[in-house]
């Protein structure tokens, strides 16, 4: 990896404009040029792509910010884009564009974002599909600003001279991480994305994406968001998203090397590695037990991350089932995020999701174990860096009461969006008490899904709620009203402010 200076066209072409526009006369829609040869002639010092992608991520990078949802909307209704090449093209100019330094997170939640984007769009009626899509791609455009103002960086070539043959990949990039080797790891990762197949590859990062707490959790959500949107628009362009993937996972924050030092991002991980030895046989036949479950959110008020991570072998052992245990680490999550609403504690949840989507696919026993008792321990570290951005309290999720609210359904929802932004503990002990009464979920997930579209106005808007309303199906019945609930301390309300970009989106789809 280099930084390359001097070679965004876009630049020579337009200036980066607003986030959301004033909507302007559609008649120049049928009026913008056409790709020139030049536009079309790759760059030597940037990497290609595969050529069906090639065009499509130049339309992304090269058409100005405040053009560029009228120029692919154009294309849409002419037939000439679908939805998985809008999508592949979004990742793909993210990782070529975007650096994923200082820190995995930052600008660089463009890329990170897109997977948050396509859930919510599968998610959502026909009419609003487009538009999750449509914020995403004016997110691009602002991190791609962003990149060139702190230095223009863009994924270059890997070296093929150094690239180990295909019966050496494998060896070579687990020697390169083992030893936070940024250049090894470039050109091993390149050798094992031309000869591995999916599952073997995933396998492999998802312990790297867990194994340290640096960049708040970034690291997992980065491997499970990168490799769901793989499996939408296909393996054959894992190459450069899984050399950005692997430069993010080598980032150390500027402290020793990992591999030399006992540093406490790096603590758990090894910790853990012997706490797996000690798991039952038969430990994923276990019984639901929703009190269990409630031992896991208690202690995490209090324990290290070790004491978490040993809680959790110690209720496995009396054969308590491994979703009682998520069912406490999910809903533990969201109590953090009632006592600090904030950037910290959204990130105990979008990372609980991401490993648990891991832990879910991976085929792996070691890999499912570890992954487990990472979680465990990484909230007690979520917990203890709250401080340092405020206030923390002590609201309980186990303690919540449930509020009565007169009206028929719409008019509940309505009321506890209403409260959203105003008074959120009132909007969750409202909904709480609803939803124990018989209100429909899907009329509360779908509501708050609307108003990501319509108020959202970041890149966590998307994150957090497409982890939380898929979370939400994942949790036990008997701690799903509670999860929900604990997730409005984050979500968007009725009082928020419009997106415009929306009615932009709109206007551009006809």
């Amino acid at each position: 990896m280099k930084d390359v200076t001097g070679r965004r066209r876009f630049l020579r072409r337009a200036s980066i404009g607003g986030a959301a526009i004033a909507l302007g006369d559609l008649g120049i829609l049928g009026q913008l040029p056409a790709v020139s040869v030049e536009e079309a002639t790759l760059d030597p010092e940037i990497v290609q792509l595969r050529p069906e992608m090639e065009p499509v991520v130049r339309l992304i990078e090269d058409t100005p910010r405040e053009k560029l949802l009228e120029e692919i909307a154009t294309r849409i209704k002419a037939g000439k884009l679908r939805y998985q090449e809008v999508l592949g093209g979004l990742l793909l100019a993210g990782v070529r564009n975007v650096q994923p330094r200082p820190s995995v997170g930052f600008k660089f939640h463009a890329v990170l974002v897109v997977n948050s984007a396509h859930l919510a769009s599968v998610a959502s009626p026909d009419r609003e599909r487009w538009l999750p899509i449509f914020w995403a791609l004016d997110e691009f455009k602002a991190s791609q600003a962003r990149d060139v103002r702190e230095g223009n960086w863009t994924m270059a070539p890997v070296d093929e001279a150094k690239v180990p043959p295909a019966n050496k990949a494998r060896s070579a990039f687990i020697r390169a991480m083992d030893r936070w080797d940024v250049e090894a790891a470039d050109v091993a990762v390149a050798a094992l994305a031309r000869s591995a197949p999916a599952n073997q590859v995933f396998e492999l990062f998802v312990r790297y994406g867990a194994r340290d707490f640096r960049s708040i959790g970034h690291k997992a959500i980065f491997v499970a968001n990168s490799f769901r949107t793989l499996q939408v628009i296909g393996w054959r362009h894992a190459e450069p998203v899984l050399r950005s993937l692997a430069y993010a996972l080598l980032n150390h924050n500027g402290q020793p090397n990992p591999a030399e030092s006992d540093l406490d991002a790096d603590r758990p991980w090894r910790e853990n590695g012997a706490l797996v030895e000690q798991f039952p046989k038969g430990w994923r036949a276990g019984k639901l037990d929703r009190d269990a479950s409630g031992e896991i959110i208690t202690s995490l008020r209090e324990a290290s991350p070790a004491e978490a991570s040993a809680l959790v072998v110690e209720l496995l052992g009396r054969g308590i089932s491994a979703q009682s245990v998520y069912d406490g680490l999910l809903v533990g999550s969201g109590e953090l995020l009632m006592r600090q609403p904030g950037i910290i504690a959204l990130h105990a949840m979008t990372t609980s999701n991401a490993l648990r989507y891991a832990f879910n696919t991976s085929g792996d026993e070691d890999t499912r174990r570890r992954l487990l008792l990472q979680n465990a321990s990484f909230l007690p570290m979520f917990r203890d860096a709250m401080p340092g951005r405020g206030k923390v309290g002590d609201a309980e999720v186990d303690t919540l009461e449930g509020l009565t609210v007169e009206g028929s359904d719409a008019e509940i929802v309505d009321a506890v969006f209403q409260d959203v932004g105003r008074d959120r503990h009132a909007a969750a002990g409202k909904l709480l008490g609803q939803l124990d009464a018989g209100l429909d979920p899907k009329l509360v997930l779908d509501t708050a899904r609307r108003y990501v579209f319509l108020k959202g106005n970041n890149s966590h808007d998307y994150k957090f709620s497409s982890a939380v309303l898929e979370d939400f199906y994942q949790v036990s019945p008997a701690w799903r009203n509670r999860f929900l609930a604990a997730s409005l301390f984050n979500l968007r309300g009725a009082k928020d402010r419009d997106n415009a970009l929306v009615g932009r989106a709109r206007t551009a789809l006809g």
